[in-house]
């Protein structure tokens, strides 16, 4: 028995659409971080990006439990001293929900090129609308 090592031309890829509205932020982006990585394929291989493509719907109205809206910070340096900017994630996601999805789900990934790579496949809109009805995606009902 050998196992089986995905090629990257060889992957056959779907497109899928999450709608966020009303779920949690942390639990609807390890569960996109997790397919985009292809990890709910049984053909996964660690150093290869075998995952899907995946259209998350309104990233404005995910949710933040407790008190994060007011107390977590998203928090970037310039590399310069005192270069911390820390924002509150309310304004946060009042001026560009979208990046904060992207961010989100952009740490729960590898860092370097296949992280990256696996990063493009991500698509974030504000509302309910999307552009890529070409595709043909299909619905994802994520658990959280």
């Amino acid at each position: 028995m050998k196992s089986y090592i995905a090629k990257t031309g060889e992957v056959d890829r779907k497109w899928y659409v999450v709608d966020a509205a009303g779920k949690p932020l942390g639990r609807v982006a390890s569960q996109v971080a997790s397919i985009l990585r292809g990890k709910h394929k049984p053909t996964f291989t660690p150093n290869v990006d075998t995952g899907d493509y995946v259209i998350v719907i309104n990233a404005e109205k995910v949710l933040l439990t407790g008190k994060k809206l007011d107390q977590k910070m998203l928090r970037h340096h310039s590399f310069y001293p005192g270069g911390l900017k820390e924002t509150p994630y309310r304004e946060v996601l009042k001026k560009k929900p979208e990046y904060a999805f992207e961010e989100a789900v952009r740490r729960m990934l590898p860092t370097g090129v296949l992280g990256r790579q696996t990063l493009r496949k991500l698509k974030v809109y504000r509302g309910s609308e999307h552009d890529q009805q070409a595709q043909k995606p299909e619905v994802l009902e994520l658990k959280y």
